[in-house]
């Protein structure tokens, strides 16, 4: 009976074990991952795809995240004029499913901290370093295009795509920042005396044009008069309102307008 027993504990035991062993064969690799398979340290140069899949009891599934992945963080970086900026920044990016084994293998896990930043960093220090701080905030957008050109030309290709750079901010010291508020607001002030001037030049420029315009009518009608002095007796009968003054100076004047008499 004892030996039953001991055989029957030994069957279960191999059975529980056998059990084990064969659910370790089986391994899953998660929706937005890929697997690296590492038997005792050999790495098998295939990347493996989300889903189930069968392997060896002592091989272990390395797992990536191949989703987009996104780093975010601020640095510091000197304008061509010796400002220093603080940048903040987003940079999204995905890992090349077919390639993760080759990751694995020649970076490793942390091919962030070793394939990404260094490269970044790099890149942010010398584009920022091409522009002064003031025309660095007013061209904010070129500056993003380039360091985005920079960055997809340097980062590896074989690990990495769809690479986009975002500048979320560009910061400097508060006496910077004062400095460049009252540098606008003197060439705004600037600006608006100078319109006032070309205002003031424009209508000084319209009274002259205006007052050599009556000058030359005057002159002109000064020489008509003077060519034909019926003129005058017919520019007073123009201007006459039809009656005759209350009094006159002094006798022996002679009436501009002669009345007609009866017959």
């Amino acid at each position: 009976m004892e030996a039953k027993t001991i055989m029957r504990g030994i069957g279960i035991g191999a059975a529980i074990v056998l059990v084990i062993v064969l659910f370790s064969c089986f391994y899953v690799v998660d929706a937005g991952f890929c697997g690296v398979k590492s038997t005792f340290g050999t790495v098998e140069q295939t990347t493996y795809q989300s889903g189930l899949g069968f392997k060896l009891p002592w091989t272990k599934v390395i797992q990536f995240d191949v989703r987009t992945k996104k780093l975010s963080a601020t640095t510091t970086s000197y304008t061509s004029d010796m400002q220093t900026a603080q940048i903040a920044y987003n940079l999204t990016y995905n890992l090349k499913n077919d390639n993760i084994h080759v990751l694995y293998t020649t970076v490793g896990t942390d091919y962030e901290a070793k394939k990404i930043v260094p490269i970044l960093n790099d890149v942010l220090k010398n584009d920022i370093g091409k522009w002064q701080a003031q025309e660095l905030v007013a061209n904010r957008d070129s500056a993003r295009v380039q360091i985005n050109a920079l960055l997809q030309s340097r980062m590896d290709s074989r690990f990495f795509e769809n690479i986009t750079f975002q500048l979320d901010s560009i910061d400097y010291s508060d006496n910077f920042e004062n400095a460049i508020e009252r540098k606008v607001i003197a060439e705004q002030d600037a600006q608006t005396a100078k319109n006032n001037t070309v205002r003031i030049q424009e209508e000084a420029q319209q009274k002259v044009i205006s007052a050599k315009a009556e000058a030359e009518a005057m002159q002109i009608k000064a020489e008509a008069l003077a060519k034909n002095p019926s003129l005058t007796q017919y520019e007073a009968t123009l201007k006459w309102d039809g009656k005759l003054p209350q009094y006159m100076l002094g006798g022996g004047s002679v009436p501009m307008i002669q009345l007609p008499t009866g017959k």
